[in-house]
């Protein structure tokens, strides 16, 4: 991500995940910023980029964070593409053992 791009973000979605023992090279690899959920978001207008963060306290407790220009862009992706979300959710079930939504924040 860039710095312009960094800069242009007024909407963030935060999960807290813990992935399954065992599961957690795959886990890094289908939630970091060039795994399934990125690439899939990339095809939404207004999507910036997603973050992928370990606790340096707690190695199986992870966030991440993705960015859009605006509440508006990520819910219009959301609806356009619910079904496809729907299966990549389903699809990555397998990898964690907790998911929480920590919350949707709007940059001031």
């Amino acid at each position: 991500m860039t710095a312009r791009e960094w800069a242009s973000w007024g909407y963030l979605v935060a999960w807290e995940f813990r992935p399954k023992r065992g599961a957690e090279n795959r886990f890094e690899a289908a939630y970091g910023p060039s795994g399934v959920w990125a690439n899939f978001f990339a095809m939404g207008e207004g999507f910036i980029g997603t973050e992928l963060n370990r606790d340096l306290n707690n190695p199986r407790r992870y966030w991440t964070l993705d960015l859009w220009v605006s509440k508006a862009a990520y819910e219009r992706f959301r609806s356009d593409h619910r079904q496809e979300y729907e299966a990549i959710d389903a699809q990555c079930e397998e990898l964690t053992e907790q998911e929480t939504e920590l919350g949707q924040f709007e940059r001031l």
